[in-house]
């Protein structure tokens, strides 16, 4: 077992899972006041719901022996069998397949939270945990198949070998994705498309909607993303090397390249940059260097997230041209940020960043492994949006994914959880008032002034001001007397 590389993926590890309420404070500060504790809830519960079942079945059915044509695993690791105590990756480099199967758990656990975003202000609570349930037992974990099982990579005996036989888009068709592309954002971009359209609109979408509450929050979020993220997509290195280093600076670069862009969208669209466009571009940015941060160059890296910014920026509009209400933008974000960087996979990886990659088309690898990454995009968004589809209109029909009219317009807090984020006030309650008596003032310079009338049937309110000096002329009224205070110990 090699300790460096052990104690970098627990660390990679604990990023990730960072980077669920991350998400959640990120969708949170950005949906009504009324509305955010739900959003919160919705993303902080995949933990609990997600860890479960990957427990129960799903790392067995993500990352077991191939049971049937690269599509799934079969059930030989259900409830975490033959795990402790045995070692994944290459000779020199193993780490516990324990480290490695919470490392593949927090990727599944933010992949499902990612899918709230487009369902924000409408869905009831519980009706999420079912169609989470189902989404990641027949979705999730057999794309993650696909994707991330690499023939021979876990329970490796001591030189390094295993039997174990993955998934066809990693082993079969050859497409590169270093940390989730497809598994993670197509895939969870298009299950969010499909929700969006199943569950339909948020009443009175677009002529009115709740602005954003927090913008602060939506900027905290964005940024524990981009920390996160750092374990993300170097950690996906499993080890603390070259690679690692190499997906770390691409990160950064591409990020902030692609927050850039976005804004300077906004600037040229609407003459004036924004926090939340800010922020957004960021994430767009982090989504689209996911996939190729380990086989491109920083320059390639740079490019990559400035063109995500672009078309991200733009593609968040596309809800309004084709009346989806994907109401946090998961499809503008992660479905064509996840697009873009997959398909540049095949426009600038470079065999000779990492040897275990190929070259894309500028670099003498014609359009080869573009066809690849393009094949391994549509197949995941194709399985992924009619899944999600059929998984949501049974939810729909059956308990019902919607809250109803008047829980919406109240807000979902309330209707959902019995509760609110913020103190809007409380209701009045009648108080005993005790009239205090008022002094009537006289001039020095003239009569007395006259005191006002009792009011019929009324009692004596008033005490005129007897023996009480009044003010020189011209100063008006004399204060009441304040005694001098004391001087007290500073």
């Amino acid at each position: 077992m090699n300790s460096g590389d052990t104690a970098w993926v627990l660390a990679s590890t604990a990023l990730v899972m960072l980077m669920t309420p991350g998400l959640a404070f990120f969708y949170g500060g950005m949906v009504g006041a009324k509305s955010v504790l739900n959003m919160l809830m919705m993303n902080f519960c995949t933990l609990g719901v997600v860890g479960t079942l990957w427990l129960l079945y799903g790392y067995s059915e993500a990352f077991g022996d191939d049971a049937y044509r690269g599509l799934v695993g079969d059930m030989s690791h259900a409830l975490l069998r033959d795990t402790q105590g045995t070692l994944s990756g290459p000779a020199g480099h193993q780490i516990p397949t324990m480290a490695f199967v919470m490392f593949q758990l927090m990727f599944a656990v933010v992949t499902t939270a990612l899918i709230c975003g487009s369902l924000a202000e409408r869905a009831k609570f519980w009706a999420w945990i079912v169609f989470a349930v189902g989404w990641c037992s027949i979705v999730y974990f057999p794309v993650a198949h696909w994707v991330f099982n690499f023939d021979g990579f876990t329970d490796t005996d001591a030189a390094g070998v295993s039997d174990n036989t993955g998934g066809w888009i990693a082993n079969e068709l050859g497409a590169l994705d270093f940390a989730g592309g497809t598994a993670v954002h197509i895939n969870a971009g298009a299950a969010g498309l499909a929700v969006a359209i199943v569950v339909g609109r948020r009443r009175g979408w677009p002529q009115s909607t709740p602005r954003p509450h927090n913008v602060p929050f939506v900027l905290l979020g964005a940024a524990l993303l981009w920390f996160g993220w750092y374990g993300f997509n170097a950690g996906s290195a499993l080890g603390a090397n070259d690679l690692a280093a190499l997906a770390f600076t691409n990160t950064t670069l591409a990020t902030g390249a692609a927050s850039l862009a976005w804004i300077i969208v906004e600037q040229v669209r609407d003459g004036k940059p924004t926090t939340l466009g800010a922020a957004s571009g960021a994430v767009a940015g982090l989504v689209a260097i996911t996939p190729a941060c380990g086989y491109v160059d920083p320059v390639a890296a740079a490019a990559i997230g400035a063109v995500a910014g672009v078309v991200c920026a733009l593609a968040v509009a596309l809800k309004f041209t084709f009346h989806y209400d994907d109401s946090l933008d998961v499809v503008g974000v992660h479905l064509f940020g996840g697009l873009v960087g997959t398909l540049l996979v095949g426009v600038f990886a470079d065999a000779a960043v990492n040897p275990a990659g190929s070259d894309g088309l500028l670099h003498g690898g014609g359009w080869q492994q573009l066809a690849r990454q393009a094949i391994a995009a549509g197949s995941v968004f194709t399985y992924s949006f009619v899944c999600a589809a059929i998984l949501a209109w049974l939810v729909h029909k059956t308990i019902g994914f919607r809250i109803d009219k008047h829980a919406e317009f109240e807000g979902i807090d309330e209707a959902e959880h019995a509760e609110t984020a913020y103190d809007f006030g409380t209701r009045a309650t009648a108080a005993t008032v005790r009239a205090t008596a008022v002094r009537v003032p006289r001039r020095e310079d003239g009569p007395p002034t006259p005191r006002p009338p009792t009011p019929p049937g009324g009692t004596e309110r008033y005490r005129p001001h007897e023996n009480r000096p009044g003010p020189a002329p011209g100063r008006g009224y004399a204060p009441n007397p304040i005694p001098p205070r004391r001087p007290g110990p500073m």
